[in-house]
């Protein structure tokens, strides 16, 4: 039988791709093809670029609080239509109920604060900067932009974190969807169509690598925002910065809890669990490291193993299940080969997520939560991202030791303390290398109005995504002075060279 071929939106229509080759779809937790999509033609993507770059002066002139209510309206057609896009988050990534309307909610959490736009790109003034002289600072729209999408979030990052506000302050985009999840993304542009964004404002594509250097390297697009690996994000970083393009590249993670002997550990297990395993560990705040103090790393250990193995793995629509699974094929693969990596490396696995079946669903990608014990610097598994669910504990003696371990990671994302200390909790606070902070918080990341804010190889870039940033990261600023003469000034024959600047 033959599977549905995908559409791409393009100047606010969804045509068919003229593309000869096709990427298929599937659902994780059966492992059934659902469809197909395309790999755009490059003359494909032109279109896109050319539709934004079309829109844009017509946009850009549109007044910010009419773009606000557009806003208002895509945020109602979202909340009118969660069930039918909770069920695709679900069916093509593989969260389970509840993580996938998470997922949705965050894209309505995104869209609600760009509402707030004609606020949050007002600028400055000062009269009398300098004797008669006013100065008025404006922010302006940029022009066309471009997000690049991963698999793990396919509603909240190109429809919370990327266009809600890229459009808001009055840009226009080109979103490359996630290829092998990019049917929430197709949804969500027929809202914005539906909402009444006009046409070439917002423009959903899917394609291979070589188009997307297309569109890094178009003098039309102005600037690059992108989700993914660390070694894509730093080569995107580089390539668009040489081509005089604003990037903000939010990359892996490494993300380590340090759990002091003070801790309750019922309850700290309890996040850690959560942290460590929800989403499948597919989330870049994932909690995959904790460094715990050696007085009570046998007992944090075997709570966690009690707790772990009580987690139910099961297909992703089932409401009741906690885990779902791997969202493709190839990279469950990858995960089964970490977990044998790190057998190899010598670490304990307390908890072996391999070989888990759902009964119903053994075509899914299913792997349990998985644990391994007594970690050292010299494994691999304690350092790389996994991207799953996988938990390595790493024992110290204490906290000096633990924040040395954490610090010691190449990445930079989230970093977590469990204790009921304060002066420990501050301590860490202020030396940690992480750039989202949890004290007894699992996955520290912060209400959208403060900014995602990943430090060292887990961001690439000057202004973050979310909160203040983003608003400058899709605005430019315009100074403007003036000078208005008096009677007496206008007779004046001679300007200073500083002519009101000083």
């Amino acid at each position: 039988m033959a599977v549905e071929k995908l559409k791409y939106f393009c100047n606010g229509e969804f045509r068919l791709s003229k593309t000869d080759k096709w990427i298929d779809l599937h659902n994780p937790s059966t492992g059934e093809v659902t469809g197909q999509a395309p790999c755009c033609t490059n003359d494909e993507v032109l279109e896109a670029i050319e539709a934004a770059k079309a829109a844009f002066p017509g946009w850009s002139a549109t007044p910010p609080i009419k773009r606000a209510q557009i806003l208002y309206k895509i945020r109602d057609l979202i909340m009118e239509n969660m069930e039918d896009l909770t069920r695709s988050v679900a069916e093509e990534n593989g969260k389970v109920w509840a993580e996938a309307e998470g997922d949705v909610l965050k894209a309505k959490e995104g869209t609600e604060l760009a509402t707030q736009v004609p606020s949050l790109i007002m600028g400055e003034s000062t009269m009398d900067a300098s004797r008669g002289y006013d100065t008025v600072l404006y922010r302006e729209p940029v022009g066309v932009f471009a997000g690049i999408v991963p698999v793990n979030f396919p509603a909240m990052i190109p429809f919370g974190w990327m266009a809600p506000t890229c459009i808001a302050c009055g840009n226009t985009m080109v979103l490359k969807a996630a290829t092998l999840t990019p049917k929430t993304a197709m949804k969500l542009a027929a809202i914005y169509k539906e909402a009444g964004v006009p046409d070439g404002v917002i423009n959903v594509v899917t394609c291979s690598r070589n188009e997307i250097n297309t569109i890094l390297d178009h003098p039309d697009v102005k600037g690059i925002t992108f989700v993914g690996s660390t070694p894509v994000g730093k080569l995107i970083y580089e390539r668009a910065a040489r081509a005089g393009k604003r990037v903000q590249a939010l990359c892996q993670a490494k993300n380590h809890a340090l759990v002091m002997a003070d801790t309750p550990i019922s309850r700290t297990v309890a996040g850690v669990v959560n942290s460590a395993f929800g989403c499948a560990g597919q989330r870049c705040m994932a909690l995959s490291c904790c460094v715990v103090e050696e007085s009570i790393a046998d007992e944090f250990v075997a709570e966690l193993k009690k707790q772990a193995s009580q987690i139910k793995v099961g297909p992703a629509v089932d409401k009741t299940s906690k885990l779902g699974p791997i969202t493709y094929e190839k990279h469950y693969h990858e995960v089964i080969a970490d977990i044998d990596k790190g057998v190899k490396e010598g670490a304990e696995l307390v908890l072996d997520g391999r070989n888990c079946k759902v009964e119903g669903f053994e075509n899914g990608y299913f792997v349990g939560p998985t644990v391994f014990d007594k970690v050292t610097p010299d494994m691999s598994i304690g350092t790389e991202e996994i991207f799953g669910p996988v938990l390595c504990i790493k024992r110290v003696k204490d906290f000096k030791e633990g924040l040395a371990v954490m610090n010691a990671n190449p990445y930079a994302n989230g970093s977590v303390i469990f204790t009921q200390n304060g002066y420990y909790a501050r301590e860490f606070v202020r030396h940690t290398d992480g750039g989202m902070v949890g004290v007894n918080v699992g996955i520290p990341v912060p209400i959208g109005f403060f900014p995602f804010s990943g430090h060292k190889n887990s961001f690439f870039g000057d202004l973050h995504c979310l909160g203040k940033d983003a608003y400058r990261f899709y605005t430019e600023t315009k100074c403007v002075t003036s000078r208005w003469f008096d009677e007496e000034e206008m007779k004046k024959t001679e300007v200073s060279t500083w002519d009101g600047t000083i």
